[in-house]
């Protein structure tokens, strides 16, 4: 049984769609019929119910998809294991990121990335909606998160570290909450759900405190961006607010309780994969961009810590 005609069968289960398997895999549409026509000859079952739009799983499809996954992996892993000449990543890596950060740090970076590996193609999808991995056919995931799901195997990038900001103009308007309980008495803006501060009290202890937003969207760059022009408080992880606390267009606005989090930021994949080459690279150079202090953090201990 040919390895490849697996492979066109795991990619159209995966993307639902012939053609879109088809183009993943750089052949015909009328050849990926082809060959999964001779397929399911040689197994005597029929594996996809089709249409002119989608391709789905049979009974006999849904019991022979697992078994063609891992004769594809252990393909995949064994030319990995012959070398990076051999292995050279190509077909198409599917990418799940949350949206600002892929705009702000991902994406500056793919041109350095894309010309290394000039028989990879990118399909990135980013949203801060948390997508199915299995589900979407994704082969990587950016997240930022506590990471607590053992369905997935996962490399931590950075931690997530949040500050609360201000616009100078703002904080001359109306001065700087002494308190997290003074926040009631400020206009606090919010990205998306995020609504439970949790700050580090002076003796070490933990300190919650729920805002009642003036100001709700559900994007950080969006959010940022209302903080600079004056609308209000807003918590912000420093890799989306680094820069306008360099340029002084934000300032801490309640530094002697700084936040807390639990959230880092993980790239993953599902545990049920083998860790493929085109996975393992683009993983490996998301280490090498955020690994050890992310560059956003890089020389803003002094602008956190003395902004009284």
């Amino acid at each position: 049984m040919d390895v490849n005609d697996l492979n066109l069968f795991v990619r159209i289960a995966q993307l639902q769609s012939i053609s879109a398997a088809a183009r993943d895999l750089s052949i015909t549409p009328a050849g990926a019929s082809a060959r999964l026509a001779a397929l399911e000859r040689k197994l005597g079952a029929r594996l996809l119910h089709r249409t002119t739009r989608q391709a789905t799983l049979t009974e006999d499809g849904l019991a022979f998809l697992p078994h063609a996954e891992h004769v594809v992996n252990a393909a995949e892993a064994a030319r990995a294991a012959l070398g990076r000449e051999q292995a050279a990543p190509r077909g198409t890596l599917r990418v799940a990121a949350p949206a600002s950060f892929a705009r702000m740090h991902i994406v500056p970076g793919l041109r350095d990335f894309c010309s290394q590996y000039p028989d990879l193609a990118l399909d990135m999808r980013i949203s801060d909606s948390v997508v199915d991995l299995v589900e979407g056919a994704f082969d990587v995931a950016v997240r930022y998160a506590e990471l607590s799901d053992s369905s997935f195997v996962a490399r931590r990038l950075a931690p997530d570290k949040r500050v609360l900001v201000a616009s100078p103009e703002y904080i001359e308007r109306h001065g700087r909450p002494n308190t997290p309980d003074d926040l009631a008495e400020h206009a606090c803006l919010v990205v998306g759900t995020l609504d439970l501060w949790t700050f580090r009290g002076k003796g070490g202890e933990r300190i919650q405190h729920r805002v009642t937003p003036t100001v709700r969207i559900n994007d950080g760059g969006a959010v940022r961006d209302a903080a600079c022009a004056g609308l209000g408080i807003a918590l912000m992880a420093t890799w989306c607010a680094a820069d306008e606390l360099r340029s002084g267009a934000l300032v801490p606005a309640l530094p002697e309780y700084p936040l807390v989090s639990t959230q880092t930021l993980w790239a993953l994949y599902p545990s049920s994969r083998e860790l493929a080459p085109k996975v393992r690279i683009f993983m490996d150079w998301l280490v090498n961009r955020f690994g050890g202090q992310p560059y956003w953090d890089r020389g803003l201990e002094g602008i956190l810590e003395n902004s009284e």
